[in-house]
Parts: structure tokens; sequence; C-alpha cells
């Protein structure tokens, strides 16, 4: 039933995209499981690049939208809503304070809570233009990209 997806590159591009979509994990996980599927480095890495960004201008562009329709016809989700922008506007105060390569290192530097979705959320809470948030946020992707390919080839050991 799922052999085009483990039998085929397109079936593991595809996969290491949408891994690469999800928040959280994101590239984190989607380029090494790209590669542990076989699928040749240059592929995997622009799979993962790009499933990783493409949330990245809706959530600029839409979340507010998004979270004022979800108070509205689910107000029972306002506590989470107010704690995803508390934590959000938190660690946008660096960003405020430091600029755009702030928001670069924030996303390039692959740790928990940070990345290309909370460094959307950051930008559209901050109201950052489009224009200027995306090009950061997909140099720290790179950024990112470039730290996960040397832990997932072990030229960065991150537990001894």
């Amino acid at each position: 039933m799922f052999e085009w997806i483990a039998g085929t590159t397109a079936g593991k591009f595809i996969t290491t995209l949408l891994i690469s979509m999800l928040p959280i994990v994101e590239l984190r996980l989607g380029l090494p499981y790209g590669i542990a599927l076989g699928l040749d480095y240059p592929l995997a890495l622009t799979a993962a690049v790009i499933g990783n960004m493409i949330p990245v201008p809706f959530i600029i562009i839409f979340i507010q939208r998004v979270f004022a329709w979800l108070r509205k016809h689910y107000p029972k989700l306002d506590n989470w809503i107010s704690r995803l922008e508390n934590k959000a506007h938190l660690k946008g105060e660096k960003v405020q304070k430091y600029g755009p390569v702030a928001l670069l290192l924030f996303v390039g530097i692959p740790l928990p809570g940070t990345g290309a979705w909370t460094g959307s959320l950051i930008a559209a809470l901050l109201e950052l233009k489009p224009r200027s948030a995306i090009p950061c946020i997909f140099i720290g992707v790179l950024l990112a990209a470039a730290i996960m390919t040397a832990v997932t080839f072990g030229v960065i050991h991150v537990v001894s």
C-alpha cells in the first residue's frame, strides 16, 4: 500500500518535505529522516528546506487573523493562543533589540522552541514585513540545515 513512499525517490522526497513542514520537528527531523530513508543528500536537503519554508509566508501573513478567528469561534482556545503569543513576544524581544540578525540566528540554531515556525510567529507578532522577515528566516533555515547536516553525518557530536 505504501510501497511508493518507501520504494521511490519521489515518495522519499515528499515524505521528507512533509515532515519538514511540521511544527516543532521541522527540518531538524526532516533532513536526517530523508537521509535515513536513503534519499541522496542534495535531494534530502532540497526537500527539507522547501518543506520548512512552505509554511513561513502563510504564518507571517495570516496567523494573527487565524488567532482572531479561533478566539471568536472557539473561545476555549484563548488560553492556548495567549500562551503561544506570550512565548513569541518573549523570544521576540531579542529580535526587537538586535534586529534581523537575531531572527536569523533564532531560526538557524536548531534548539527546542526555535525554528522557522516560531521565527515566523515572532515576525508576525512584531508586524515585520514579509519581504524583510522571509529572507532572514530562509537564511536561518539554511544555517539549521548546515548544522543538521553536520550532526547527521557525525561532524558535530551532540551527545558523547
